[in-house]
């Protein structure tokens, strides 16, 4: 339906569109209500056409931005790949949950299959919890306000007050762990991609089998994420203030 909008039919009425897409009046006049709803279309209350709403300029301004963030991301998560030898992803968030909007593969096997497009509970994993960590308190509260945290393995956060301690520590030393909370046997470390205002726009992840991830190769894998986060995040327009060193991890941590 919202291709039937162009250049040339700037504005559509009900009839109209319904004859376009082969729909029955009601049928059609139903989409076009929700879709006002949603301001992907508006209303011209001088002719009582509908128009293409102003939320498809601001997914059209997402989409703008995502297209910037794969120029300036591939290179690195290739290196980062090729570094870690795991699976390496890039995600936003939405609500309180992440979408994976860049992904690449490794040679290592894991029970797991996150495409592109794919969502997940943000407190799931290392990225969702990095980019609600950036939230405003205020904000992050309206979010998991009424919210129920599910679980997915026994490991996952499911109590508001210890997830938003846990945010706190995140925010704190810049980066994020998934210790087999979204899904057995898989744990992950997450670090926020920042643009030219500093914003928490989205955020990089290294996925590996528990088994390969911890001690050392851990503490190894986590420098590595946070410093190919800075790097994205130069080539995103970010000038970081004075130089701040990350926060020492012990075995402790993991």
């Amino acid at each position: 339906m919202l291709r039937a909008f162009s250049s040339a039919d700037r504005e559509l009425g009900v009839s109209e569109l319904a004859r376009r897409v082969g729909l029955g009046k009601s049928t059609a006049h139903r989409i076009v209500t929700t879709l006002v709803t949603e301001r992907l279309l508006e209303q011209n209350p001088a002719t009582g056409k509908y128009r293409l709403g102003l939320a498809l300029y601001e997914l059209g301004t997402t989409v703008t931005e995502h297209v910037d963030l794969h120029e300036a991301a591939l290179p690195v998560l290739t290196t980062l790949r090729h570094n870690t030898g795991e699976m390496v992803h890039i995600a936003v968030l939405d609500g309180l949950e992440v979408i994976y909007v860049e992904r690449l593969e490794s040679s290592q096997m894991l029970p797991i299959f996150r495409r592109v497009g794919h969502r997940l509970p943000a407190h799931w994993t290392s990225s969702g919890k990095v980019l609600m960590a950036a939230l405003p308190r205020p904000e992050l509260l309206r979010r998991l306000d009424g919210h129920e945290l599910a679980a997915c393995t026994p490991r996952s956060i499911t109590d508001k007050t210890i997830l938003i301690a846990e945010l706190d520590r995140v925010a704190g030393r810049g980066w994020a762990s998934n210790l087999e909370e979204g899904h057995i046997g898989v744990t992950s470390v997450g670090a926020p991609l920042r643009d030219s205002d500093g914003a928490a726009i989205a955020a990089v992840s290294v996925v590996g089998a528990s088994s390969r991830m911890r001690g050392d190769a851990m503490r190894r894998y986590t420098h590595l994420v946070v410093e190919a986060a800075e790097v994205i995040s130069r080539r995103l327009g970010y000038r970081p203030g004075p130089a701040r060193t990350a926060r020492a991890m012990t075995p402790r941590a993991w």
